[in-house]
This record gives structure tokens, sequence and C-alpha cells, in this order.
């Protein structure tokens, strides 16, 4: 965990950071994370508090968020556990998608919106400058300069530090940078999931952090990976971050979890060292 990530050119990130999105609840709690509701602050609120401060001892520096998770209880969550914040700590949450029910997730880029839900933001987690305010989806209804523009005026107002996107092709990119300078892209990428493969090689050649969430996914159930686990002593899991952690410079997996015992074994696949060969086999892995 001593190696960093310049966010944005001045922000030290270590090079695993924490999501917060399974700290949530229900209604009910399926399986799959993908398809959670994330739609109530957790049940186990003391239990989440004590993660989030573990992670912070244990030397984890960047927190994501989103205003979607919970209703606006995540942000609250982490305000909780660690307002007042460490220098070292950077929080990361998104704002432009609607949660009308558990089971909806419904983009809207309308600026005025945007700007409003920073608002909030900024309330919920008790600062007055958010370092890393992400448009949550880029919503086809709003020209994407309206929507990065609504984040370029936060960030002239000194309410936003730096600017990312999520789930965002090149194009998109290199168009929201005609507006703002952009400083992170989060999209989905692991071992299994790799359509984004070229967006972790621009965001790498062009001094962007490249976020990726659900960084294990199905990954850890791969016979390849578990093979290469045991060859190197380490759980699949870490060997999946072990492989996006080589893979790219820029990249910061942010890999979530509700246990204090998993939340290390993630920190730990820092330690893991994959030879060429091994990361050879790994890379050669089909994605989807």
């Amino acid at each position: 965990m001593n190696d960093r990530v310049l966010l944005g050119g001045d922000l030290p990130v270590t090079r695993i950071g924490h999501g917060t999105m399974r700290l949530a609840d229900g209604p009910e709690r399926p399986a799959d994370p993908a398809t959670a509701a994330i739609w109530r602050p957790p049940a186990d609120r003391d239990g989440a508090i004590a993660l989030l401060r573990h992670a912070a001892d244990a030397g984890v520096t960047l927190f994501d968020t989103a205003d979607a998770y919970a209703l606006g209880g995540g942000e609250e969550l982490i305000a909780d556990a660690l307002h007042p914040y460490r220098d070292e700590v950077v929080i990361a949450t998104k704002v432009g998608v609607l949660r009308p029910s558990p089971t909806e997730w419904v983009p809207l880029g309308h600026p005025a919106y945007l700007r409003q839900q920073a608002e909030l933001s900024l309330r919920r987690l008790r600062v007055e400058r958010i370092d890393l305010l992400q448009l949550h989806r880029v919503d086809p209804a709003y020209p994407l300069a309206d929507q990065v523009g609504a984040l370029k005026q936060l960030q002239d107002e000194g309410k936003v530090r730096h600017i990312g996107l999520s789930e965002v092709t090149i194009e998109e990119l290199q168009e929201a940078e005609k507006t703002a300078p952009i400083a992170s892209v989060q999209n989905v990428y692991n071992l299994v999931t790799r359509q984004h493969e070229q967006v972790v090689d621009h965001a790498e050649a062009n001094g962007l952090a490249f976020l990726p969430y659900f960084p294990i996914a199905m990954g850890a159930h791969n016979d390849e990976i578990a093979a290469v686990a045991a060859e190197v002593g380490a759980t699949p899991a870490q060997v999946s971050l072990a492989w996006l952690l080589r893979r790219s410079p820029a990249i910061v997996p942010i890999p979530g979890t509700t246990s204090i015992a998993h939340l290390d074994q993630n920190l730990a696949a820092a330690d893991v060292r994959l030879t060429d060969a091994q990361f050879a086999r790994l890379s050669a892995l089909e994605g989807e």
C-alpha cells in the first residue's frame, strides 16, 4: 500500500481504494452485488462504521460513494465514520442517477439537478469541497457539454476539486474534456469483464486515474485464476486485484465488502507479485 496514484495530478491515493456501495441494505440482498438494491443504510450501522474506520487505519485513502447509494445514506455513513477527515483521505462521490424505487437506476443529467445533488452531497459529507465529483451516468437526453458544464460550474465555485466520469467511452471522455479537465474514469473492469481495455490505455496515456468498479466480479471463480492463486499463495480475489494493479499504473481498484477480514485480504493484494508468465496467462483469459 506504499504505491500512490496522483488523482488529478495533485491528490495522492493508495493503489487500492474502498468502494462503499455494498454498505447498504435491501429490501433484500441478492447474492449478486451487481443487482443489489442499495436502497437503505446498513442495518448494522456500527459494523459499517467500524469497517470504514478500519480501512482508514489500514492506510486506505480513497473512499468511493454516490448520492444514489441508499438515497444519500451512503454519504452520511462516510461522514459519520470518518469526519473530521484525515488530511490524506480523499472522498469521491457521484451525481446523475435517480432512484425512484429499489429496482430503478435512472440517469438524469439536467444541469440544475446535478448542481442540486452536489449541494446535498456537500451537506451529507460535511465538506466545503468534494475531492472528486463524478458524473454517475451520461444522460443522452442532455448534451454532454451541459452535464460536464454543471460540474465545471461547481468546480469554478470552489465546491469541487476534480471531475470524473463513470461508464464512458474514449469518445465521451474526449468530448467532455472540451468542457472541463477530467481527472478520472470509473468503468466496470476486471479479469473477465474487459470491454474497456482501450479506455484503460487511454486513461494511462493521458494522466487519468482509472477506478474499476466490480474489480473482482466473477474472476475469482475462473480455474486459471485459482491455479495462479495456488502458485503464489494468495486467494483468487487477491490475484484478480494483483492483475489489475500490474495491468496499468493508472488503475486504482475500489473493491467493496462488508467484512473487515475481506477488507484486509483485499488490501494484502498489493503485496502479491505475479511473474511475467503468470500475468500473461491471466491476461489471455477471454473477457465478456
